[in-house]
């Protein structure tokens, strides 16, 4: 949930620092803070609030010389957003400072026990616990100090130390929270992702848990915790600089969704070659796949939309059971998993805590696992036993839409792949669903070129306080996903329902002017569909629908407001419907005048349980 950043060479490493972390403030962004090696003595300067607070205090960088230092951005978790809470935490006699991403789970007890000898806390934070531990068992060698640290600690942490006894080395761990290794002329990086240095450096290594990294201006020396060398296989990122930067743009978010046609491309191109779906990092055979009983879905919050998506398309086309599960509540519900268990777990950063967890839950429990995610080498997909990517590029702002739309369009693939290999598809019917994929991303271009008519529409209502989203089966998916964007970005409290559900209690929230968005793109249900707009509209309701284009003349009579989508097979209209709804969430935040980009409260990715 937090951002660190960390270099040594021979430029000045503030304005570094402060370029790497303003590009992980998605990540927290309560406080902010760096350590700098100034010659003589380790300077830290942090401060409660944006990353522009701790700018100022040291005039963008130029006040704070030096060529070694670590940085940080926080989302708070124990203690409260204030200065003495903010990172980096520092050692009793100033020796060392620490940078963490994550949440010591014993820290308590360790606090206690360093007190009971005699140590002093300043903060609240389970942060200080590591740097008081690091002075208490240094005898000399930094090394040996860390790794006594590391063997002492429960939880998940992406650690970046300095010592004042040792300048030119910067030290850095992780388990469960991500951490790369930047490698450069004369110079060295670590960073909690990749587009954070990615002006700096195109090489790097990916970390994995409890591998130590020593850097210094000429080297990178990675060890294991018995201080065994480790070799790590280079990583050279071909990312357009651009794909990280806003490129002209007002916000990320809306860049990314405007980047959505061409993140599908990306996606769904590579894997069809002649009029065939090939998955070449699924090595799931027919006779493997006839033996599953059953199918589970782990993922949060978007992932997990799209898992509710993938359940019905998965279950139309395999005919195997499905069920989906929020990652956070997976383990502790004891679930029902054996050899004969196939899990699907999703993920945009491969690193969420709550999903790791469920996937390292379930391969315990004897199921396959195959992964989606976006990140190359994330600990999800190193995990997993099959990995299928989503090639949607960096995505910076915390509300997702280009990473959800390319986790659908994956879902599209393993679907249609798997009910092929259990000969659930005539040879007519995977043609047309091959060619539906491949008309899709011209299909959500088309979408994005109305948008003016979502924008009119968001400039009237921008002031809503409560705004419910209802639908039908996938409809019903995709209104979690709307009513989950809106809430995330506006602040405006929003629901979603399934719209059958609506006289079991929902029908008594509308009242004169109440703001309803019906998603109505599926045909079967189209009837049952209007029936429940006219029952809200009668309530004094006002009715945005959304609909297909083929459907919209039928319908439109019975909104006050309507959004067509193009046309597309039952299964795949979720991806075009999704798009007005990611528009009328940004348009409504917009208007707010909100922080579309960094939320409060929120963080992109969830390292910590």
């Amino acid at each position: 949930m937090c951002g660190i950043v960390g270099y040594i060479g021979g430029d000045q490493a503030a304005p570094i620092l402060l370029n790497g972390l303003e590009k992980l403030e998605y990540r927290g962004y309560d406080s902010a803070g760096m350590a700098v090696y100034t010659g003589d003595a380790l300077r830290v300067v942090k401060s409660k609030g944006r990353l522009q607070v701790l700018s100022d205090l040291v005039d963008g960088g130029k006040s704070l010389q030096g060529t070694v230092g670590i940085g940080h951005t926080r989302w708070a978790t124990h203690g409260k957003p204030s200065d003495v809470n903010s990172h980096p935490q520092v050692s009793n006699s100033g020796k060392f400072a620490v940078v963490h991403n994550g949440i010591i789970e014993n820290y308590q007890e360790l606090k206690e026990k360093l007190i009971k000898k005699g140590v002093s806390f300043v903060s609240e934070t389970d942060t200080e616990v590591v740097a008081q531990l690091l002075e208490y068992y240094y005898d000399g060698d930094i090394l040996d100090a860390f790794i006594r640290v590391i063997s002492r600690l429960q939880g998940s942490y992406a650690l970046g130390i300095l010592c004042v006894d040792d300048p030119d080395k910067l030290y850095a761990v992780r388990k469960d929270s991500p951490l790369v290794v930047g490698l450069g002329e004369h110079e060295n990086y670590v960073a909690s992702d990749i587009p954070s240095i990615l002006n700096r450096t195109r090489n790097f290594y990916r970390l994995k848990d409890n591998e130590i990294v020593e850097l210094t201006r000429d080297s990178v020396r990675i060890f294991n915790m018995e201080k065994e060398p480790i070799e790590k296989e280079l990583v050279h990122i071909d990312w357009d600089l651009s794909a990280a930067e806003k490129g002209g743009y007002e916000h990320f978010m809306f860049k990314e969704i405007m980047e959505q046609p061409k993140a599908l491309r990306d996606t769904i191109s590579p894997r069809v070659k002649d009029g065939r779906i090939t998955l070449d990092n699924v090595t799931l055979t027919a006779e493997q796949l006839h033996k599953f009983n059953r199918i589970s879905i782990v993922a949060c919050g978007s992932a997990y939309h799209v898992g509710v998506v993938a359940k019905y398309v998965i279950e139309k086309l395999t005919r195997i059971p499905v069920e989906v599960d929020v990652a956070s509540e997976f383990r502790y519900r004891q679930p029902i998993l054996d050899k004969n268990s196939l899990v699907i777990v999703i993920s945009q950063s491969g690193e969420t805590a709550d999903t790791l967890a469920a996937l390292r839950e379930a391969k315990r429990l004897g199921a396959r696992i195959i992964s989606i995610v976006n990140v190359v080498g994330s600990s999800i997909a190193n995990d997993s036993d099959d990995v299928l990517y989503t090639w949607a590029g960096p995505e910076i702002a915390v509300a997702t839409t280009k990473a959800y739309s390319t986790q659908l369009a994956v879902v599209y693939l393993l679907a249609i792949y798997m009910a092929d290999l259990l000969g659930r598809l005539t040879p007519e019917e995977y043609a047309d669903y091959v060619k539906e994929l491949q008309e899709l991303p011209d299909k959500v271009e088309k979408t994005l070129e109305n948008k003016e008519n979502i924008q009119y529409f968001a400039s009237k209502h921008f002031s809503a306080k409560d705004i419910f989203f209802i639908g039908r089966n996938l409809d019903y998916a995709i209104s979690l996903e709307g009513s989950l964007k809106l809430k995330e970005i506006s602040y405006i409290h929003s629901e979603a329902y399934a719209a059958g559900e609506l006289k079991h209690g929902t029908i008594s929230l509308m009242e004169e002017g109440t703001l309803v968005v019906a998603v109505a793109t599926h045909q079967q249900l189209l009837e049952k569909m209007m029936s429940n707009v006219i029952e809200v509209r009668s309530r004094g309701a006002l009715v945005l629908g959304l609909t297909t284009e083929d459907n919209a003349q039928e319908i439109g009579k019975d909104m006050d407001f309507l959004f067509s989508v193009p046309t597309a097979c039952e299964i795949m209209r979720p991806s075009l419907a999704v798009i007005p709804l990611q528009l009328f969430a940004y348009y409504v935040a917009s208007m707010k005048g909100c922080d579309i980009d960094k939320p409060r409260n929120l963080a992109k990715s969830v390292t910590v349980e």
